[in-house]
């Protein structure tokens, strides 16, 4: 839409009224930016100002903090109702896994190809 040729037909003559209410509009959206600009700009000067160099939180001397529990987990089974009816959500246990007995660690098989596709012998 052309503004320039819209607003030259408004201001033809037979709508006197509807340039004036242009020029209304447009005055009244200037000053409402205007006015929001200034009203953001006073609330950012009530702000505290970013902290210094010096104020920021520094790593302790003994390394970065880390969690430091690695266990292995299996899931929990199951449980199997004695009447057979179904089970209802408050009659199973808390969480979905717990800590397995077995804590080592699985690594990698040298004799096995390593992952799918990878091209090694696969399994035997």
């Amino acid at each position: 839409m052309d503004t320039i040729a819209t607003t030259v037909l408004a201001a033809s003559g037979k709508s006197a009224l509807a340039t004036v209410a242009f020029v209304v509009v447009g005055v009244a959206l200037v000053g409402g930016l205007i006015w929001a600009f200034r009203l953001g700009a006073k609330i950012r000067s009530r702000e505290p100002a970013p902290p210094r160099p010096e104020e920021q939180p520094r790593m302790p001397a003994s390394g970065p903090v880390r969690e430091e529990s690695h266990g292995a987990r299996e899931p929990n089974e199951m449980p199997r109702p004695e009447d057979g009816e179904r089970l209802t959500p408050h009659e199973l246990r808390p969480t979905g896994s717990r800590e397995s007995d077995e804590q080592s660690r699985p690594r990698w098989n040298p004799e096995s190809g390593g992952s799918f596709g990878s091209g090694g012998p696969g399994a035997r």
